[in-house]
C-alpha cells in the first residue's frame, strides 16, 4: 500500500450530504399527509436501496415502470420520483461551499466523486455553480458502479491522473472511505463542515 502519512495534494469532494442536503422525505413529505404512510413508503416503495439503483446506472426508464408494476396503487407517486426528483435535495449542507471557494481562492486542485443517477445528473450540475472548476467529477451512474465498491476508485485514479496518497477524499459515509483509505487515499467522514475545517487546516489545504 502507499505511504499515506505524506500529505495529500488535491480534494476529492463527495456531493450528498456533503453539498447538498438530499433526503427522499424532503419530496414526499410534501405528498404524503400521514406520517405513518410517509414512513411506510420510505422504508418499502421508494426505498434508498431501490434509489441506489439509479447510481449504480440502471435507468429510470427501467427502474419507474418496475417499481409500478410492483405498486400499482402508488404509481402517481413513484413517477414524483422521476419527475420531482431535484425536490430531494433542497438545501446546502452549511459550510460547505464556503469551504470551497475558500480551497478554490488558494487554487486547490478540486475533484469529484459522487453516487448519482445519470438521469438526473445534467439538471443539477447545470445549477450547482459550488462544482464549476472542479478538475473532473467521477458520476457512478455514468461509470455504472457505485461506492463503496473498488473499481469506481481506480476509475477515479485514472480520471484523476494522481496517485492515490496524492487524494484527500470527503464522504457522509464511513465505509465509502474506508474503501478510499484501503486504496491508500486519505478521507475524511463528513459529519460537518467545522470538522472538516479542522482537517483540511491540519493538512495545509487551509489557513487557520
Amino acid at each position: 500500500m502507499s505511504d499515506v502519512q505524506a500529505n495529500p495534494q488535491v480534494v476529492v469532494f463527495d456531493i450528498g450530504r456533503v453539498i447538498i442536503r438530499w433526503n427522499l422525505r424532503y419530496l414526499f413529505e410534501k405528498l404524503i399527509d400521514d406520517p405513518a404512510e410517509l414512513d411506510w413508503f420510505l422504508a418499502n416503495v421508494v426505498t434508498e436501496q431501490w434509489h441506489h439503483q439509479q447510481d449504480e446506472g440502471r435507468p429510470l426508464a427501467a427502474m419507474v415502470p418496475e417499481r409500478i408494476a410492483q405498486y400499482p396503487d402508488h404509481a402517481h407517486l413513484i413517477r414524483s420520483y422521476a419527475e420531482r426528483f431535484p425536490e430531494t435535495y433542497p438545501e446546502h449542507v452549511p459550510g460547505t461551499r464556503e469551504l470551497i471557494a475558500r480551497l478554490k481562492a488558494r487554487d486547490v486542485t478540486l475533484f469529484g466523486l459522487s453516487n448519482f443517477g445519470a438521469d438526473f445528473w445534467d439538471e443539477f450540475i447545470a445549477n450547482e455553480p459550488a462544482l464549476d472548476g472542479f478538475g473532473d467529477i467521477v458520476v457512478s451512474g455514468h461509470e455504472k458502479v457505485a461506492k463503496p465498491e473498488p473499481e469506481i476508485y481506480a476509475i477515479a485514479e485514472r480520471r484523476f491522473g494522481l496517485p492515490p496518497e496524492q487524494l484527500f477524499f470527503i464522504d457522509d459515509k464511513a465505509e465509502n472511505i474506508a474503501a478510499a483509505k484501503a486504496r491508500g487515499w486519505h478521507g475524511h467522514v463528513f459529519n460537518g463542515a467545522d470538522a472538516l475545517e479542522k482537517d483540511l487546516v491540519r493538512l495545509g489545504f487551509l489557513s487557520a
